[in-house]
């Protein structure tokens, strides 16, 4: 008990020194600019807020002036583009702190629950509001980014975020969360909090949902369990000294550190504490098909087989082998080994009582199949592009994965064997004398992919006659029950059509319209005090087709969460009616925001929009549970919210893919304009056909046009041919008017759109390299020449 309250002394020592240096007050009349009064100062002057700058760009934030890289703390609007030099932070005359730029609209840094009559930065490194009776109504400390300080804490269900690297402050690959059971736990960024995808927690389950995490002046970090249980102490004690600051942070690499600073000697922030201690630990480190090796206490990332980095160690890699490439018949593949690794392993394809060569030939013959996991029980398992969580785990028994990669014409090798007109079999085999074997081999699969499929018919007679009996289906059109139970991993709110009469004001302000359907605004209640402005979709009298259209994006809505995606708030399944009820996105739709006088954005916010739309897609197709094809990227289908980010929105018309599907042959879908050539020639349509909508968008944000425009000169009507003109003629200017804008970036834009546009669909990026490439991280190749679009107007 006494080392409990001598862990809590620093808490009243913190007390003391906070009265006894008084506050010292911000001017309301003060205006900070990055180029000449830039922050203000904590009375020590160790701690300062305002503008620190990255890069070519400035941030607004928290930060130690002190310090030879102004080591920041606490960052406001971390996800979004660099601030000019011309911007400004000021209190307006309503007493809010206000952020303005002459690129974008004012921001308000902060949400205080009363008009501000006072301010101060505090030595704590703690930010502070007041109202007229010196009460505090907003503080730093409250919403952390990816840092707490002495005196600080993490309360259930707060979140620390790491940042993406040391000079980029945006939101990076880890979290740190107190959880409701009274457990601290580490987890990738955007998977669900489950032991699954947890890498590091705290081992403290079962108690409560109070728990906090504390750090004090002394450094002593802890968990405390109300009303004052000492539940785990991670450092010791001591006394805290007027001259060490201490901080704990989420690091980029996704280990929790604690860090101390001496003020006086200016030493180089060194190690405390840290968790996990394996470096290979945080899942994803090294990206996508990239697995992360321990050295020397260090981690290197590697790339699987057949694959390239990207930009840095941990942005990952992409594969070398397409399902374009892989039906070209007169190409060969190997299967590599790659030894002591462990992965999320991702497959409904399971193959069992094979042999590990019969496992490995079911892959090379096999398009879909980019890898495969056999283990000693004669289970093969097909894996897709793209493997995630790779790292290495010697000296502990994982199923062994195999890569495809590209081999020679007519030749194929299996563990680094195989010659001329050969199949290596672990270092054996000749000249036809696998003829029988190879007969062998496929007449097995053949029994094996035949007894799957009538595994799978006998199944699904089952389950129909189980729904039959049990009127299971959507169709009971109940929305307690039937409803709810078919679709019972959906987490937005279930409302009656009575609700939604009352949210909307019976339907009153309409806000869009769509093939199908109209949107209204609404506004729900969350207490008697406040309010939420939502968007919501009142889909028409709809056929099968559209009940399936409703349950797609509802289910796939559902269960995906990215900050690039419009969020799904509630629907409604009562009787005949069918609504969506989504988040209100202020801006409107980027339709509105180029095609609009005066709605007209800044080049830089444009430049932003299109990067998180790369953001969105690159989600839907990589990263969320179920790849994607959104089918439908156009404009009008990316709503902008009060902070100018651009969301990607209506799943509607979305075709959902199989883990162990590539592509996808269905009637054609999307807006004439914006779909791909090999829609018109029914062709199968892979993700690429998104990174073609894409492209056209892109080439809109560049210009600020539509892509056909008839009161334009014949030559200038069709944007891409336009575009295509400009580009090989060097010629950009024309097509934003000779603005002043950045002409490598301008360059770089357009190269990127053309790529994206290519007729061919293995000639276009994937969505992760696209990003990389607007975000100036990989170099642009000079894209093919294109084909004229006119016929396809």
């Amino acid at each position: 008990m006494a080392a409990r309250i001598f862990c809590l002394l620093p808490l009243v020592f913190l007390f003391i020194i906070a009265n006894s240096q008084g506050q010292k007050n911000i001017s309301l009349t003060d205006t900070l600019t990055p180029t000449s009064k830039s922050s203000w100062l904590s009375p020590s002057g160790v701690f300062a807020f305002g503008f620190y700058q990255r890069g070519n760009g400035y941030y607004v934030g928290i930060f130690l002036p002190g310090t030879p890289t102004k080591t920041v703390v606490w960052t406001y609007d971390r996800d979004n583009p660099p601030l000019p030099s011309n911007s400004t932070l000021r209190f307006d005359v309503n007493g809010g702190l206000v952020l303005q730029s002459a690129q974008e609209q004012d921001k308000y840094v902060a949400s205080p629950t009363d008009t501000i009559a006072s301010a101060s930065m505090l030595d704590s490194g703690n930010f502070v509001l007041y109202n007229s009776n010196q009460e505090v109504i907003w503080q730093s400390f409250d919403t952390p980014t990816d840092t707490i300080l002495g005196g600080q804490r993490l309360s259930a269900q707060d979140e620390l975020h790491s940042s993406a690297s040391v000079t980029d402050p945006s939101t990076g690959l880890f979290l740190a969360i107190m959880q409701l059971d009274g457990v601290l736990a580490l987890y990738p960024e955007d998977t669900p909090f489950t032991a699954e995808y947890g890498y590091w927690d705290s081992k403290t389950p079962n108690n409560g949902q109070d728990v906090t995490l504390h750090l004090e002046n002394d450094g002593c970090l802890y968990l405390l369990k109300p009303p004052g249980t000492y539940l785990l102490n991670f450092t010791s004690q001591g006394i805290p000294k007027k001259d060490t600051i201490y901080l704990a942070r989420i690091d980029p690499d996704g280990i929790f550190r604690l860090y101390s600073y001496n003020i006086t000697r200016n030493d180089d922030w060194p190690v405390k504490w840290s968790e996990p201690k394996d470096r290979c630990l945080p899942k994803g480190l090294c990206g996508l098909n990239g697995f992360c090796t321990n050295v020397d206490q260090n981690y290197t990332c590697q790339c699987l087989p057949g694959s390239v980095k990207y930009g840095n160690g941990t942005a990952g890699c992409e594969r070398n082998i397409t399902a374009e490439s892989c039906n070209n018949l007169t190409v060969s593949y190997d299967m590599q080994p790659v030894l002591d690794t462990t992965w999320e392993y991702t497959t409904d394809s399971a193959l069992t009582s094979l042999t590990k060569d019969e496992c490995l030939e079911a892959c090379r013959q096999d398009c879909k199949c980019e890898a495969v996991t056999y283990n000693a029980s004669q289970y093969c398992y097909k894996q897709n592009h793209p493997l995630k969580f790779g790292r290495v785990t010697e000296g502990i028994s994982n199923p062994q994965l195999y890569v495809k990669v590209g081999g020679g014409n007519g030749t194929k090798g299996d563990d680094g064997g195989g010659g001329n007109g050969t199949k290596g079999d672990d270092g054996g085999g000749g000249n036809g004398t696998k003829g029988s074997e190879q007969k062998h081999t496929r007449r097995v699969i053949l029994i094996a992919v035949a007894s799957s499929i009538a595994f799978a018919i006998v199944m699904l007679a089952v389950s129909v006659i189980i729904v039959h009996r049990n009127r299971f289906w959507v169709y009971e059109r109940s929305p307690k029950e039937g409803f709810l139970t078919t679709i019972e991993d959906v987490a937005p709110t279930s409302y009656t059509f009575e609700d939604l009469k009352k949210v909307t004001g019976n339907f009153s302000e309409e806000i869009g319209r769509g093939a199908f359907g109209t949107v209204y605004k609404g506004t729900l209640m969350k207490n008697e005090h406040s309010s939420k402005a939502v968007a919501v979709k009142k889909l028409k009298e709809i056929s099968s087709d559209g009940e399936r259209e409703f349950l797609a994006e509802v289910k796939t809505i559902g269960k995906t969460h990215h900050r690039n995606l419009v969020r799904l708030l509630g629907y409604c399944h009562d009787g005949e009616n069918r609504l969506l009820v989504y988040e209100y996105m202020s801006n409107g739709s980027l339709a509105d925001v180029l095609f609009k006088a005066e709605h007209q954005a800044s080049w830089d916010v444009k430049m932003g929009i299109a990067q998180n739309v790369a953001r969105g897609l690159l989600y839907l197709h990589e990263e969320c549970e179920t790849q994607i094809i959104h089918c439908d990227i156009k404009p009008q289908n990316i709503l902008i919210d009060d902070n100018m980010q651009a969301k990607i929105a209506d799943f509607g018309l979305s075709k959902l893919l199989k883990p162990d599907q590539t592509n996808t042959t269905t009637m054609m879908r999307g807006t004439i304009g914006y779909v791909a050539p090999e829609w018109h020639k029914q062709l199968p349509v892979t993700v690429k056909a998104d990174t073609y909508s894409f492209g056209v968008v892109l080439l809109e944000i560049i210009c600020g046009r539509k892509r056909v425009d008839s009161n334009l000169p014949e030559e200038e009507a069709v944007l891409e041919d336009w575009v295509n003109h400009c580009f090989q003629v060097g010629e950009l200017d024309k097509l934003v008017h000779y603005q002043t804008i950045d002409q490598k970036q301008l360059e770089r834009m357009v190269k990127v759109a053309l790529l994206c546009i290519q007729e061919e669909p293995a000639l276009r990026p994937s969505m992760r390299k696209v990003l990389l490439m607007l975000e100036g991280t990989v170099d642009v190749p000079i894209p093919p020449c294109l084909t004229s679009f006119s016929s396809v107007i």
